[in-house]
């Protein structure tokens, strides 16, 4: 069988959420989005010079960080420092960054992992404001026979996908603990996602740094490793589907600290 024949047979899970003017947006990122009609079609409809044919536009408005999107390494710096010990203010301008910036993210494609941990502890969304252990996800890992290897794009499922309508209960979704973004950069993924707004615990603050989105810190800046946030999760995991090919492309915003992202997940 061909690679064509094997794609075209595959089933495509869209994993992207909807964009739309009042959707979820992390405060830090407002105000996020807004899309207008700039030019609508009776405006070019003159068919007594042009003929029938008319066309419509629009002007988009939108956030790096707003809707599912993936994270270049520029986005987090600890100490004025970037990923590789690039210090930021040498590679900063008014116009983005000449190093590390959206450009430069290559298309994610190869083996995805999907930890179902809302599914696994049975209850259709993690209690809000909680935070996901290195324990939960390695016992997640453990009960659905999954291992999460070197290269992989780890998607970890919270249930709060469902609420992508209702920013508030959004919001307050479980997120990622430090020892779960240490668990996670250790098995040398390549990228990681989370149907949530931030991928880490937004009310956890870690005590050694005091430093609130460790892992935005330890993946990103220390390990090179992208975070996709506010997947859509849902179908993925009702399917039962536990490993996927995973294809994911942001777009080359050059100079950009993230761009958004159709990420796919692809079943024989």
């Amino acid at each position: 069988m061909t690679l064509f024949e094997q794609i075209a047979g595959a089933r495509v899970f869209d994993l992207e959420q909807p964009r739309f003017a009042g959707m979820p947006i992390h405060p830090a990122h407002k105000p996020g989005y807004f899309y207008a009609l700039h030019r609508r079609h009776r405006d070019s409809y003159r068919p007594e010079k042009s003929g029938p044919r008319s066309g419509a536009s629009g002007v988009l408005t939108m956030m790096e960080h707003s809707g599912t999107h993936i994270d270049a390494l520029c986005h987090q710096a600890c100490d004025l420092t970037l990923h590789g010990g690039i210090a930021a203010e040498d590679v900063e301008r008014s116009d983005g960054y000449t190093a590390l910036g959206a450009e430069t993210m290559r298309p994610l494609l190869g083996r995805g992992v999907l930890l179902d941990v809302a599914g696994w502890k049975g209850v259709e969304e993690l209690p809000r404001d909680s935070a996901i252990g290195a324990d939960d996800l390695e016992g997640c890992a453990r009960a659905h026979h999954v291992d999460v290897r070197a290269g992989d794009v780890l998607l970890v499922r919270t249930g709060s996908g469902a609420r992508w309508t209702d920013e508030a209960a959004y919001l307050r979704a479980a997120g990622v603990s430090k020892s779960g973004n240490i668990w996670a950069a250790d098995k040398r993924v390549v990228a990681v996602g989370a149907d949530n707004v931030a991928w880490d615990s937004m009310q956890e603050k870690d005590p050694e740094t005091n430093m609130m989105l460790f892992g935005h810190v330890h993946l990103l800046v220390t390990h090179g490793i992208h975070i996709l946030e506010n997947l859509n999760l849902e179908e993925l995991a009702a399917a039962g589907i536990r490993e996927f090919c995973f294809v994911g492309i942001p777009l080359k915003f050059r100079g950009a600290t993230g761009s958004p992202i159709r990420p796919l997940a692809l079943v024989e």
